[in-house]
């Protein structure tokens, strides 16, 4: 069975009177993964994104989704467009109807699905983006974080395998941009496959399960973040530089200030490697599932625990705190967080649900295993 969702070879495409954009391109992703295709501005990020389902058509090479070969008659563009979702950098290019609900509804319309169903997906959509109640707002009256989620969710109605992102956090405010990378984090754990462009290295590196350098339309590198960031050679030929966290580590090894090992994936990990062999009071992670507790029993939960800190993940959790009217210490970067409460002796508890829960006792046992801190997660 061909585990590979997306393939490229040798794709190349130019631009009319420009120099080549994509020059010999080939890479293949397999189900399930988080990619990010890293690179400068002018690398081809965009072009190659929108090669992925059939925006744009290569001048030489081939593309393959879920191990068929991508045909840009009208029927079989159609049908690879229902598989993979793009979301466009400038979100006002994918928003054109006078409501959010018409705006959503759109692709499951060209379908021809039912009405029933179109209203379903459309009401699925806007709720996993935590827009439900958005329908009848005109889309050029959101703001900039709004309207990607918008768009996403018109994306998401299609219910896609592959979700193909450019610059989903581009001109957005630093809390709107944590809340679209949880959102493509949620997407993850249902299943989706997500490819997403980014010049910024510090998100591919704490994101992306592979990252994919581009530089001047060329693969230079297809590794996981810490091979590819680490290698100065490959960082100085895309004119990048590396992740702040990876510089830093690589400093203090080069100063034998830490042994040369794994490298950090987050502040947790960085925070362990500097502290050493020093022995540590840990807390616990307690771990809440909002699909199941109501908001009587997590206000128990909390007043039995007034010191204990508190975190919500993901967008039905989010909305579940503030129905609630609960408000959580943390709601971006929630693990690392309460992993750095943990190694301080104190306890958390994680709001979350569906595949979260997993995500968060997964994140805790690679801490886990690579610090020698046991971590211990609890489900309440």
């Amino acid at each position: 069975m061909n585990e590979n969702v997306l393939t490229f070879e040798d794709v190349r495409f130019s631009y009319p009177g420009r120099p080549a954009s994509l020059k010999g391109i080939s890479f293949s992703i397999k189900k399930g993964k988080k990619v990010a295709v890293v690179g400068p501005n002018g690398a081809g990020k965009t072009t190659l994104l929108l090669m992925c389902n059939g925006t744009l058509v290569p001048e030489n090479g081939k593309i393959f989704v879920n191990g068929e070969e991508i045909a840009y008659d009208r029927a079989s563009l159609r049908d690879v467009r229902t598989r993979v979702g793009l979301v466009f950098q400038n979100s006002d290019s994918q928003l054109f109807a006078p409501s959010v609900f018409a705006d959503v509804a759109f692709g499951p319309m060209n379908l021809h699905l039912p009405e029933k169903e179109i209203r379903e997906r459309v009401s699925d959509s806007l709720f996993a983006v935590g827009l439900a109640g958005y329908e009848k707002r005109p889309p050029h009256h959101l703001s900039g974080g709004e309207k990607k989620r918008v768009a996403i969710a018109g994306i998401l109605a299609m219910r896609p395998d592959i979700l193909v992102a450019d610059e989903p956090t581009a001109s957005l405010d630093p809390a709107t941009a944590a809340e679209i990378m949880d959102l493509l984090d949620e997407l993850h754990e249902d299943g989706t496959t997500i490819l997403l462009s980014t010049h910024d290295v510090e998100l591919a590196y704490r994101w992306a399960d592979e990252v994919i350098l581009l530089a001047d339309g060329k693969v230079l590198h297809q590794g996981q973040p810490a091979e590819v960031f680490t290698d100065y050679d490959l960082m100085k030929t895309a004119r990048m530089t590396p992740p702040i966290l990876l510089d830093l580590y690589l400093e203090l090894v080069r100063r034998s200030i830490l042994v040369p090992g794994i490298p950090p994936k987050g502040i947790p990990e960085m925070t362990r490697l500097v502290e050493g062999s020093c022995p540590v009071m840990t807390g616990t992670i307690y771990l809440g599932d909002t699909d199941d507790l109501t908001p009587e029993s997590v206000k128990m939960i909390l007043a039995k625990h007034p010191h204990r800190h508190t975190g919500a993940m993901g967008t039905r959790a989010k909305k579940f705190c503030f129905s609630a009217e609960i408000s959580p210490e943390y709601t971006h970067g929630v693990v690392d967080k309460c992993l750095l409460s943990v190694m301080s002796g104190e306890d958390t508890l994680i709001l979350t649900c569906g595949g979260m829960l997993d995500q968060v006792e997964l994140r805790a046992a690679a801490f886990a295993k690579e610090s020698g801190i046991d971590v211990k997660v609890i489900r309440v």
